[in-house]
């Protein structure tokens, strides 16, 4: 395997250990396990398990990001473009159990952990910019009177959060496609022309 195909191996298995484990209850020991490589391997790719775990952050806030960026920059007009974001945000590649359970894991050790949390703000910021000049462009399209471009943007983030944790923690009362339907529902309150 070439070095960084080996690297998203290794990145993989840290991310299904810390779901089954935790942060603080995954060791080297484990990823090599999972992995079906040797402590040697890890440690001349990552050198620690902190570099392994923020490394690992990375790649989520990555995916994550990177995802999004590709819908924003698509040909699609604003309301082609607001669904597929919807339609991302709660595909099974983003509301895989194990990698909402890495979301946070970090997400609850950030405020004691500057390095983690500096990931997550920039990709939080990242995230919410993005998205408040796709919703500012649905308001300029259509003229919609009083909606506050700030506060939706905020909301739809703080909906999505609050739809992963349950889709993570009680997956049998709640299910993607239902999760969907209720970012929609909200959006079509503020955007009803596009959605």
């Amino acid at each position: 395997m070439s070095k960084e195909d080996r690297r998203e191996q290794l990145i993989k298995a840290t991310i299904k250990c810390i779901a089954n484990k935790g942060l603080s209850g995954t060791t080297m020991a484990d990823v090599t396990g999972e992995a079906g490589l040797s402590l040697g391997i890890v440690n001349l790719h990552f050198q620690s398990k902190e570099k392994l775990l923020i490394e690992t952050l990375r790649y989520v806030t990555d995916e994550y990001n990177q995802g999004q960026a590709r819908i924003m920059a698509g040909h699609g007009d604003t309301a082609a473009k607001i669904k597929e974001l919807v339609e991302f945000d709660f595909s099974a590649r983003i509301c895989q159990k194990n990698k909402l359970a890495v979301w946070f894991a970090f997400w609850g050790e950030s405020r004691s952990r500057p390095t983690y949390q500096s990931i997550c703000s920039h990709s939080d910021i990242e995230t919410e910019t993005a998205i408040t000049e796709l919703y500012q462009q649905a308001i300029n399209e259509q003229g919609y009177q009083d909606v506050d471009v700030d506060l939706v943007s905020t909301g739809y983030t703080a909906l999505c959060d609050g739809l992963w944790l349950d889709l993570l923690l009680t997956p049998a009362l709640l299910s993607r496609e239902k999760a969907k339907m209720i970012a929609y529902n909200y959006l079509s309150s503020f955007f009803p022309r596009h959605i």
